[in-house]
């Protein structure tokens, strides 16, 4: 019941539509409860009552024509409205919760996606959204217009001969009885099939992104028993909640079915005695279809409604995930910085238990200039620069920029002046203008062409087909590793940041590609507060500080030239990596 409670939020401000398009509905529903009164009037009053032929085929003609213009003028409009306001009121629905389930994921820190798989979450916000939509069209409209048809065809029944209604309703309690009993498991087993499907789903979206691997150790046989797994799993629960929902629809449709064969027998009864005339007994039978097509549209609707109660239940358990990373109720908007950043006695861990990735960090970084983070795999120097965009808090301790704490300051107002490169920058299936605009996107024409040239790929973009329109395909599949780093280069030209953060920028990228990228980023980094995270130390020797992180610890810091000197696990590290170790140790000493 909370789930419709908390989905009746997003119905409720289309409750006049609703209204109107109920009205609409009962209308739609009620024309037609005219046509057994009316073949009771035609046996009996026309056909089988005494009389001039003429005169019954001109009464006959006469009714039957205002019945045509009723059912071809009047029905036709009201039909159309009765469908299209029902589904308008639905989509607008469905529109909401997802514009809603969209805002709440980029709300969601990285911790959450590092835990959920993407396809599962697609699978929430496009899957599960769209089978709660029966609920508004069905479960708000629907239900209450079988409602009132059944209650009007009954109360025309009743007035036509009350024994004979009863007898007609006998079996709702029945009725009544299996649904209850029959629903209660169907609506678990709903849930369980959805679960699987996200399952599926999830594992077929990391296999699409995928494919180059399987391909290169040609595993499709291994792929295709891991995929037939999962899918023998979906169709299991798919057939158990099928078998279960069989069930319902035989036991029930009996039930509804014992009714017509009751009727008709004390029906036949009451006309044999001369208590019914066989126009009250066509009619009454056209009213029982009346009577009982609500009703197995109910049990349908039933069957549709245990979905979209199972999908809301998994909708709103994904909206009940909560934020690791969200701004005080008074965060303040950080004004333009200069790029002062303190790390200040800074710990973190990423999960509530166990030990800590980083430990007691206190480093002081002045104005433009640039600090290189050096050191093994694993020792904490990612860590390190994801807690300055707050993509995590840290645990103990405080981070400052300007000397504001970046837990004080809105997230919107911080971001905005962080620019990021990474190994693998992520570009989307778009235009490479729509990917460099996203840096700024009320930018110009000229602004991004600039940033484009500042970036070394304005040369490149020009030659191809569509220059700045051409599509890049997903994750920028139709680009070179050296063309997708200029293009995230040039977007964060764009954005023009105070904080930039190199994380491993260049270490993807051949000799030749790294040379032009590492200009751009050269100019980039011009005075603005750099960070950069390197492997191939070759490429920081020109940072104002170098900072070495081992089991999340600063163990050395200073110049290239301080650390070379004082050898180090800097000196170390240095040396290993370059061809001429031996000349570059008898320069330290």
């Amino acid at each position: 019941m909370d789930s419709i409670k908390r989905y009746l939020a997003f119905v409720r401000p289309y409750w006049k539509k609703i209204m109107v398009t109920i009205v609409v509905g009962i209308m739609k529903f009620g024309i037609p409860l005219i046509l057994p009164l009316l073949l009771k009037y035609v046996v009996d009053d026309i056909l089988l009552s005494p009389g001039d032929a003429s005169q019954k085929l001109k009464t006959l003609l006469y009714i039957m024509g205002t019945v045509f213009i009723i059912f071809t003028v009047v029905r036709g409009p009201i039909e159309y409205w009765r469908q299209y306001l029902a589904q308008s009121v639905s989509n607008r629905v469905l529109y909401d919760i997802r514009n809603k389930a969209f805002d709440h994921i980029q709300k969601l820190s990285l911790r959450y996606f590092h835990n959920h798989k993407a396809g599962e979450i697609i699978s929430r916000v496009v899957n599960d959204v769209e089978q709660t939509k029966s609920f508004v069209d069905t479960g708000l409209m629907n239900i209450w217009l079988d409602l009132v048809t059944l209650l009007i065809a009954a109360g025309i029944m009743f007035s036509m001969d009350g024994w004979l209604t009863l007898v007609s309703i006998c079996m709702f309690p029945f009725y009544g009885f299996s649904v209850k009993y029959f629903y209660s498991k169907l609506r678990s087993l709903t849930k369980v099939r959805s679960q699987a499907l996200a399952t599926l789903q999830a594992h077929l979206h990391e296999r699409v992104q995928g494919v180059p691997v399987i391909k290169s150790f040609a595993l499709e046989e291994h792929e295709q028993v891991q995929f037939d797994k999962r899918n023998r799993n979906f169709l299991d629960r798919a057939l158990e909640h099928t078998s279960w929902n069989a069930k319902t629809f035989a036991v029930v449709n009996t039930i509804t079915d014992i009714s017509p064969l009751l009727v008709i027998t004390v029906a036949g009864y009451q006309v044999i005695n001369g208590h019914l005339t066989i126009g009250a007994l066509v009619a009454f039978y056209a009213y029982l279809d009346r009577l009982y097509a609500p009703l197995r549209r109910l049990v349908n609707s039933s069957t549709t409604l245990t979905q979209a109660y199972a999908s809301m239940d998994r909708v709103f358990e994904f909206f009940d995930a909560e934020y690791d990373v969200k701004d005080k109720p008074n965060a303040v908007v950080l004004p333009r910085i200069q790029g002062q950043v303190t790390f200040d006695n800074v710990s973190f861990r990423y999960l509530d238990s166990g030990d800590n990735v980083l430990k007691g960090i206190n480093l002081e970084v002045e104005p433009g200039k640039t600090i290189a983070l050096v050191g093994a795999s694993g020792g904490g120097k990612s860590s390190l620069i994801s807690l300055l965009p707050r993509f995590y808090d840290v645990r103990q301790g405080s981070l400052r920029i300007d000397g504001y704490d970046i837990r004080d300051v809105t997230m919107k107002s911080l971001r905005s002046q962080i620019g990021i490169v990474l190994q693998d920058n992520i570009l989307f299936s778009d235009s490479i203008r729509e990917n460099i605009m996203m840096g700024n996107p009320e930018a110009s024409e000229e602004d991004v062409i600039a940033a484009a040239k500042a970036a070394s790929a304005h040369d490149f973009i020009m030659e191809l087909p569509q220059g700045y329109d051409t599509e890049i395909g997903e994750r920028g599949v139709k680009l070179s590793g050296g063309q997708k780093q200029r293009i995230a280069i040039a977007r964060v030209f764009l954005k023009n940041p105070r904080v930039l953060i190199l994380d491993e920028a260049t270490s993807a990228l051949d000799l030749e590609s790294e040379h032009l990228i590492q200009q751009s980023l050269e100019e980039l980094a011009h005075n603005r507060t750099t960070f950069i995270v390197a492997h191939r130390l070759s490429t920081i020797t020109h940072a104002d500080q170098i900072v070495l992180i081992e089991d999340g610890q600063i163990k050395e810091q200073g110049t290239h030239q301080e650390l070379m000197n004082s050898h180090g696990s800097y000196y170390k590290l240095f040396t290993v990596q370059n061809l001429d170790g031996a000349e570059l140790a008898h320069e330290g000493k």
